[in-house]
């Protein structure tokens, strides 16, 4: 889903779906259920490592201003947040992500995004199985990102709809974070795919967390991550991914 490329796919029915079931997001969070149901997301540790990303001249004005999401994933260093690539094409060099936002409030701080790392593969041709990013956050008062709001493990070489998952994203549409768990079911052997309304423009990069905690997808990969209101995407986190995330993490020691 890019983030500017095409107009919001958030419908008036997911929009009502928000309204309606308020109340079972709490479950949805915890990898539980409904499935397929897309609520506000529960406010809860796990919630807070994902937030949005903004350009770094909205940093004093948030409201109205993020265009992706990403989250912070376990790393020794405890700076690195996951992302989608494409999220990355035609930004300004100059990022912030704002861990859980919500209505232009950054209740755990504004930090600012340094080094990217993106496959060879993805910038030599925008290679769809490749759309994962890693970037590392500087640190603020001495702490880490993962100090503050913990991280996710980033597993690789899962076999998509072993379990359920909730993926957590800002639409660009909404001022706050939406959830909705369901089970993935293999798309093709490189990019998975799970159903669950109203993730449109903004809402590549949101990581799909199973049961475990673990990140095994990032909504991207095909068609940017789709383009359906009711379907999203993420490439198969192999090889790739694991040598891009260990690239990204030994480098983030001279943060």
């Amino acid at each position: 889903m890019m983030p500017t490329s095409r107009p919001s796919r958030l419908s008036l029915y997911a929009a009502s779906l928000l309204l309606a079931f308020t109340s079972a997001s709490a479950a949805a969070d915890a990898g539980s259920g409904p499935f397929g149901v897309t609520a506000p997301a529960a406010a809860q540790a796990r919630s807070a490592r994902v937030g949005a990303l903004f350009a770094a001249d909205r940093r004093d004005r948030l409201r109205g201003g993020h265009f992706c999401t990403a989250s912070v994933v376990h790393s020794p260093h405890r700076n690195l947040i996951v992302t989608a690539a494409h999220c990355l094409g035609g930004k300004p060099r100059e990022l912030v992500f704002v861990p859980r936002y919500r209505d232009g409030e950054e209740p755990y701080g504004v930090w600012k995004v340094g080094r990217r790392f993106l496959s060879k593969a993805w910038e030599e041709r925008r290679d769809e199985d490749s759309d994962v990013a890693f970037l590392v956050v500087g640190d603020r008062g001495g702490k880490g990102v993962e100090d503050v709001v913990g991280g996710n493990r980033l597993a690789t070489d899962t076999a998509a709809g072993t379990m359920a998952v909730t993926v957590t994203a800002y639409p660009n549409d909404l001022e706050k974070a939406v959830s909705c768990t369901n089970r993935p079911r293999l798309f093709r052997h490189t990019q998975q795919r799970i159903e669950c309304p109203g993730f449109g423009g903004g809402s590549s990069g949101s990581p799909w967390v199973d049961g475990d905690g673990a990140v095994v997808g990032v909504l991207g990969g095909h068609d940017d991550g789709g383009t359906s209101a009711d379907a999203s995407y993420s490439a198969v986190l192999g090889v790739r991914a694991a040598e891009l995330y260990q690239e990204a993490e030994r480098d983030s020691a001279s943060n």
